[in-house]
């Protein structure tokens, strides 16, 4: 019921402008953060890299539109499944599990693996030598299997700068990636904290675009591009302007020895003044509208629930007691999968904007209800009884004696609750919303200054949750002017 609820107030967000109807458009599910495969070059709010400029040849031969969403590594595959988008263009290397899954294209890169460690680590140069030892790798990425297959541990990352700060500040003892990442990292970064040990032998990848397999038009599709592309050498030029080699064809990774000067580095004060209005974007399109949005639906759901759950009817306080404590009693992270990649499996599936708002909602009814409950309960009986007297019905003593009076006494702590929501809408960017943190993620994997941009979110958050507190001091204020 409660869910039907915030669904209904849902039907008034308006709708994601659509592409033009002049041809299909098809979802590239991308990370954003890989470079020099899917990255943002300074202060853009476009994606590109080789990647991205492949399947945007592929789009051109087939005929297709394309829409990029963004997200994480860990759930570009759960957006697939459920339909959020059509095509992974993101180093997918081609294994049978995924095969057998998926329809992956043909191949349109060939890359060898490697291992990189600390400059001064001189044990480590083999996939033998990782037994026993830590890697940092994106969990369910195809070098966290060879990883895994060698015997280290796996410490999960979203990117491949976020690992090697991890192995640079000797949290992690190497990386398994293929040598491209490698190289460009090491030119764009200039870093001499980390090196490339030695060659994942036997590790040579093919890349492909992955497909649902319930999609076998579209997969046929990008392969004849594919292989159009490679016979009129479009994906040679493609590799050559990245890679200073033909990465497309089995071998190609092996002539790429050095990428530097492929990217240019910014300074730390150039890169926070490019970065600084992309950021602040993210907090006004998405992270504070889904604030407000969410927390004024799921304030109004928490009175009705707060109402169910004091209410002598069984029938309405059992599934008040059982909603809160589902609510309270699971991670919001959880809740958030379950409402974005879950209920599609049920033919629920709503856009990214809505699905965030509705889960965002419902867990600030679970917690503020317990919230509400509390402030009407200490309203003395006494009012309850009076306003009898007089001549009100329940309805109107709530409104005009209970919730005057219960306001006061939840103020402070649905403040609190407000000012958690603010801060937990960055986990908005598994669902592919580009708020905030996730721009500020974007802009730290491109550039590799993570202590700078994200002190910079920071101040952000920090600067909204002190506005919100001084409002909250003011309402108690005017609040405070009527008792005696």
């Amino acid at each position: 019921m409660l869910l039907g609820l915030v669904l209904c107030c849902l039907t008034l967000l308006p709708a994601p402008a659509g592409a033009e109807d002049d041809g299909r458009v098809v979802k590239v599910g991308t990370e954003g953060t890989y470079p020099p495969f899917s990255f943002h070059e300074s202060g853009s709010p476009d994606v590109t890299g080789y990647d991205i400029e492949v399947v945007k040849a592929v789009a051109e031969k087939a005929g297709w539109q394309l829409e990029f969403v963004e997200t994480q590594w860990d759930a570009i595959f759960p957006a697939l499944d459920s339909g959020r988008i059509d095509v992974i263009a993101n180093q997918v290397s081609w294994n049978e599990e995924r095969a057998a899954k998926y329809g992956l294209s043909s191949p349109y890169t060939y890359s060898e693996g490697v291992i990189v460690t600390r400059s001064d680590e001189d044990d480590i140069t083999t996939l033998a030598d990782l037994k026993g030892k830590t890697t940092a790798q994106s969990s369910t990425s195809n070098w966290a299997e060879v990883a895994r297959g060698a015997g280290a541990r796996i410490e999960a990352v979203e990117g491949f700068a976020q690992a090697a700060a991890l192995v640079a500040q000797g949290r992690v003892d190497a990386i398994v990636n293929d040598n491209i990442a490698a190289l460009d990292y090491l030119a764009s970064t200039g870093s001499k904290d980390v090196k490339i040990a030695g060659v994942a032998e036997g590790q040579s990848n093919r890349q492909v675009l992955a497909f649902r397999q319930s999609d076998p038009a579209l997969l046929a599709e990008a392969n004849d591009a594919l292989a159009a592309l490679k016979a009129d050498g479009t994906l040679r030029k493609i590799s050559e302007k990245y890679f200073k080699a033909d990465v497309s064809v089995e071998g190609g990774a092996d002539q790429v020895t050095d990428l530097t000067g492929s990217r240019e580095r910014s300074s730390k004060w150039d890169t926070l003044r490019d970065e600084a209005w992309p950021i602040f974007k993210g907090l006004v399109r998405i992270t504070i509208p889904l604030t407000l949005i969410s927390f004024a639906i799921g304030l109004a759901l928490a009175v009705v629930v707060a109402l169910a759950r004091i209410s002598a009817s069984r029938l309405l306080s059992v599934p008040a007691r059982v909603f809160i404590s589902v609510i309270r009693g699971t991670p919001l992270l959880l809740q958030l999968f379950i409402v974005f990649y879950g209920l599609p499996e049920i033919g629920l599936t709503f856009d990214k904007f809505p699905a965030a708002v509705a889960a965002f909602s419902l867990n600030v009814a679970g917690y503020a209800a317990e919230t509400v409950r509390a402030a009407i309960l200490a309203v003395p009986k006494g009012q309850f009884e009076a306003a009898l007297t007089i001549g009100l019905d329940y309805r109107q003593t709530l409104r005009r004696i209970v919730f005057p009076q219960a306001l006061r006494t939840a103020v402070p702590p649905l403040s609190n609750s407000l000012l958690s929501l603010t801060k937990d809408t960055s986990l908005a960017s598994v669902l592919l919303l580009t708020d905030l943190f996730r721009v500020t993620q974007v802009a730290a994997g491109r550039t590799n200054e993570f202590l700078l941009l994200y002190a910079f979110a920071g101040l952000y958050y920090w600067i909204i949750c002190t506005l919100l507190s001084a409002a909250q001091n003011r309402l108690e204020t005017r609040l405070d002017r009527y008792v005696s």
